[in-house]
């Protein structure tokens, strides 16, 4: 089946919803989402967005936040663009229903995370995300503009390459004309054909055997946008988030946000010792990287498995209040948030690279853009600022709905794409080669690829990488096309980038830290 539109776009969480909405009001979208519309990363977005809102804060002093926590890696433009535009999309997402917490005096209550020097985190309870994502969920289904195709799954990005022209890294003048898409349901590939084509998919967390995010986080758009030869960056960049509830066997693992630190939580290792003065005179509101790799090495110094994070000391009643999700989900293993300590462990949380893009979102493929945690726009440098990924979707999806409806009249939807080939495919019955495949990456890339690195470890990773590649696109080829097969796929793509530029970056920086170079890291700026 050929489907035609204007817009195309991949993706349900916080930056494809917001672009889809703007978009329809230029022309037709259709909206691809891997499972329900309503399924994706921001969901699960516990913390907050940053946004200078009152007085003494500043523009100024965000910036200032966010390239310290970068470790001086970030693109200091973008920064001030996104910081600055900051404040309108906020109150656009307050127009469309967004109810952000307010104080007694009715000005929002603004909580503060590690790396900010102010209170600037905009939030609803614990589960900001969520309340964001059904807000423009719902705004999404009600218009009649956007056609929403649930259990869909974006396969290819379709480019010249499929009308039998050599495409390379080099050229400058690949064009994109929308993708091919598996209906998870009935396994039938489709033709969706678009002016622009948007990818919003997320980011990669399951590349590792612990992570926040969800199943559905598998690269897809990274490795499709690589495959169509689009340039790809900063990949060795992966935050881990320094508190995931310790709970082995759970996936997602529980986000225990970042906010309880700046609402006054401290950590302490298995002695009772609040050790992370040890490493950052900011303590337990250093940035992220600072405090996973503090937290993995305190593990590995005593043999635990995880550190505690402790609000004993905090009003219960405000605690509980403020975060409700995190109390119910700690009495549910019969862990009391206002008497006993909270047992945590860091896990994949955040990709700082990706899709290379401009300050409007547009890749180095015409026509295609990439919005939200799989892009990278020089914002997060080599280390991500807590709650500045919902900001950088919001303002990323406003700028790419706004430079793409300039372009829309002058593209036409490209005819002669030939629908998608399953001649001599079959259907997979020893679905446990996929299974295995897909458990022996996620245990590369957690065992030799993870908070601390080193030439021998990505050595080994990369040469076991490669045996599970050449097996899987032999699987693929004879295969007919289902979801976790594609997903597979996409990982291995995910994990040969990550490998392959955490080679190639000699020093240790941010998120990247190797053994071999470890004499470079700092902490401020």
């Amino acid at each position: 089946m050929v489907r035609k539109t204007d817009f195309l776009v991949i993706g349900s969480g916080i930056a494809g919803l917001s672009f889809a909405l703007k978009a329809a009001e230029k022309g037709r979208v259709c909206l691809i989402s891997k499972v329900v519309l309503d399924e994706s990363n921001t969901k699960y977005a516990q913390g907050g967005i940053a946004s200078v809102m009152y007085h003494p804060d500043s523009f100024g002093k965000h910036i200032k936040d966010t390239i310290n926590a970068g470790h001086g890696f970030c693109n200091e433009e973008v920064v001030r663009m996104v910081v600055s535009e900051a404040p309108e999309r906020i109150r656009e997402l307050i127009n469309m229903g967004v109810k952000f917490d307010r104080d007694d005096n009715g000005r929002y209550d603004l909580a503060r995370e590690g790396g900010h020097t102010e209170r600037r985190i905009l939030h609803h309870k614990d589960n900001t995300g969520e309340v964001i994502e059904e807000t423009l969920a719902d705004k999404v289904r009600s218009h009649p503009g956007i056609e929403i195709f649930e259990n869909h799954f974006a396969v290819e990005i379709i480019t010249q390459h499929h009308l039998g022209e050599k495409v390379t890294r080099a050229r400058r003048d690949i064009r994109c004309f929308g993708a091919y898409v598996l209906d998870t349901d009935t396994r039938e590939v489709s033709t969706f054909l678009s002016k622009i084509t948007v990818v919003a998919t997320g980011g990669i967390g399951n590349l590792y055997q612990t992570t926040t995010n969800p199943v559905i986080a598998t690269g897809d758009g990274i490795a499709m946008v690589f495959r169509a030869k689009g340039l790809i960056e900063n990949m060795e960049f992966i935050q881990f988030h320094p508190t995931s509830l310790y709970n082995p066997g759970e996936r997602p693992s529980f986000l225990i946000t970042e906010a309880l630190r700046g609402f006054g939580a401290v950590l302490r290792n298995s002695e009772g010792e609040e050790f992370m003065i040890r490493y950052d005179r900011r303590g337990s509101l250093a940035p992220r990287d600072i405090v996973a790799r503090a937290i993995d090495t305190e593990m590995k110094l005593r043999g635990d498995d995880y550190v505690y994070l402790d609000c004993t000391h905090l009003d219960p009643v405000e605690l509980t209040e403020e975060f409700p999700n995190i109390t119910r989900k700690c009495r549910s293993l019969q862990i009391d948030i206002t008497r006993d300590l909270i047992p945590v462990v860091p896990a994949a949380h955040y990709l700082c690279g990706g899709i290379k893009v401009d300050m409007n979102g547009e890749t180095t493929i015409n026509n295609l853009y990439a919005i939200g945690e799989v892009s990278s726009t020089g914002l997060h440098g080599a280390n991500r600022l807590a709650s500045n990924s919902l900001l950088e979707a919001v303002v990323y999806a406003h700028r790419a709905s706004v430079n793409s409806a300039g372009k829309l009249d002058k593209i036409t939807i490209k005819t002669g794409i030939p629908e998608w080939n399953i001649e001599g495919t079959s259907h997979l019955e020893e679905l446990v080669l996929i299974t295995q495949s897909y458990k022996e990456v996620q245990m590369i890339l957690s065992n030799y690829v993870g908070i601390v690195r080193s030439d021998l470890r990505l050595a080994r990773a990369l040469k076991r990488l490669q045996i599970i590649y050449e097996e899987t696109e032999k699987l693929y080829k004879k295969s007919v096309l289902s979801r976790r097969l594609c997903e597979l796929r996409n990982l291995i793509n995910i994990g040969y980038l990550v490998i392959r530029m955490a080679q190639e970056r000699h020093e240790s920086l941010g998120l990247h830290y190797t053994l071999d170079y470890p004499e470079r890291e700092r902490s401020e700026f």
